[in-house]
């Protein structure tokens, strides 16, 4: 199925039209990037590691699933959170001497799945062949694949893309190494994240154009760093990783920046109040930036001095000229798709190779609801126009499930394909975007 081709049968959820501001307090689980690069340390940890209040969504299972496989116990306790208990997990028994034998990976759609666990099994001492959904063998791996050849590893694989099998001896030299990460930046930090595991650590170089979302590179670094792990990123498109142990962690997962979007984008075009609590003050992750986005597209931000951002719509939706907006675009777009000016989203051409083609179904569904969008070389244009409604397909993309749920919020008669592929890295959305919609029906019957 092309990026384009919608499901031939498949669900259509009526998205709330709630006919008046939202006014409401929402939380969001663990942040999916922290979740599965905490993960991946834990299993190559000096000792035992526990997540606290991780994301429990379909991109966190896989990645908990690909470590049992290879070897890890990834198990569940009791927690204090409300999304569901804590992980312990025991580290993958390491050296040449551990006979793990054979493990298959399901990938599903996750990006940190199928880019981050390749070179983790490269460590290991057996055969480990990966997989995943039909779309996901579409999605750009040459990166990581090339580099695990490059460090001598042994890859079974015709294509540069899904599947292919890795055959691991225990170890893996390292040393210097030269790839293009321009596709993506999960392939940066998927050698990062065990560079440290190699025998001479990690000096990694980029070449190519301009490496995207240099936000989660930064995330990587930091963990890496928390966990007694020394990187130098002081010289552009260079990583050194020192080889050493990664110590045992026990650690609590931020909320979810990015999949916090969605909902302060409610009170943006309904002219309503979301209220955010528990918002980290100092964090790598992207979602970060909704802090400075929303204002330009018209909507007041305050943080108060108990860590609650607050958005508050001011009844204007603002185009704005934005770069680099990464995975953030989806729900930028659907704001902007209701704006009364124009707007140009730049710096996000890598879009085209996640989960499907972004940019493209972005253009079609707000095209197909009357809206007026173009693609351009590396982003967005999009024009104010009279919105209807109709039929938003999502191509099993969370990222464009939770879009169209914003348009449907003021755009009466809505219908969002397959609302259950937000159970990627929210499994909850529906729950709680009812929720959300209820304050404002609420509220006009007061």
């Amino acid at each position: 199925m092309s990026a384009l081709s919608p499901a031939p049968s498949t669900s259509f959820w009526p998205a709330p039209f709630p006919g008046g501001p939202v006014n409401a307090t929402v939380e969001v689980p663990g942040s999916k990037s922290l979740t599965n690069r905490y993960l991946i340390l834990a299993a190559l940890a000096d000792g035992p590691c526990r997540l606290r209040a991780p994301l429990h969504s379909r991109d966190s299972r896989l990645m908990a699933d690909a470590l049992r496989s290879l070897g890890a116990q990834v198990e569940e306790v009791d927690g204090d959170g409300r999304f569901g208990p804590d992980l312990v997990v025991t580290p993958i028994p390491a050296g040449p001497g551990d006979a793990a034998g054979d493990a298959f990976v399901d990938c599903g759609l996750a990006g940190t799945v199928m880019r981050f666990v390749p070179p983790l099994a490269a460590l290991r001492n057996g055969r480990a062949s990966f997989d995943g959904d039909e779309h996901a063998r579409k999605r750009p791996m040459g990166a990581v694949i090339a580099a695990l050849r490059g460090l001598g590893v042994e890859l079974e694989n015709d294509d540069e893309a899904l599947p292919f099998t890795i055959t691991g001896t225990g170890s893996v030299k390292g040393g210097r190494l030269v790839i293009d990460a321009s596709a993506s930046s999960q392939f940066v930090s998927a050698l990062l994240l065990v560079g440290a595991r190699f025998d001479e650590g990690l000096h990694l170089e980029h070449v190519g154009k301009a490496v995207p979302s240099l936000d989660h590179i930064a995330m990587t670094v930091r963990v890496l760093r928390e966990a007694g792990v020394a990187v130098d990123d002081s010289e552009p498109n260079t990583w050194r990783v020192d080889p050493g142990p990664i110590r045992a962690f026990d650690v609590r997962i931020e909320p979810d920046l990015s999949n916090a979007g969605p909902f302060l984008a409610a009170a943006v075009v309904t002219g309503g109040t979301v209220r955010m609590p528990h918002w980290p003050t100092d964090t790598t992750q992207v979602g970060a930036k909704w802090q400075s986005i929303l204002p330009m597209l018209g909507a007041d931000v305050e943080l108060t001095d108990d860590s609650t951002l607050v958005v508050r719509g001011t009844g204007t939706i603002r185009g704005a000229e934005l770069a680099d907006t990464s995975e953030l675009a989806p729900t930028v777009a659907a704001i902007c798709a209701l704006a009364d000016t124009p707007s140009v989203l730049s710096g996000i051409a890598h879009l085209r190779g996640h989960e499907t083609d972004r940019l493209a179904a972005l253009v079609a569904e707000i095209t197909r609801l009357g809206g007026d969008a173009e693609e351009t070389a590396d982003g967005l244009i999009i024009r104010p126009a009279a919105l209807h409604g109709g039929r938003f397909h999502t191509y099993d993309d969370h990222r464009m499930a939770t879009a169209g749920a914003i348009i449907g919020l003021v755009v009466d008669g809505v219908e969002v394909e397959n609302i259950e592929t937000t159970s990627k890295t929210m499994p909850q959305f529906p729950e709680l975007w009812q929720h959300l919609t209820t304050t404002a029906e609420s509220s006009a019957q007061r």
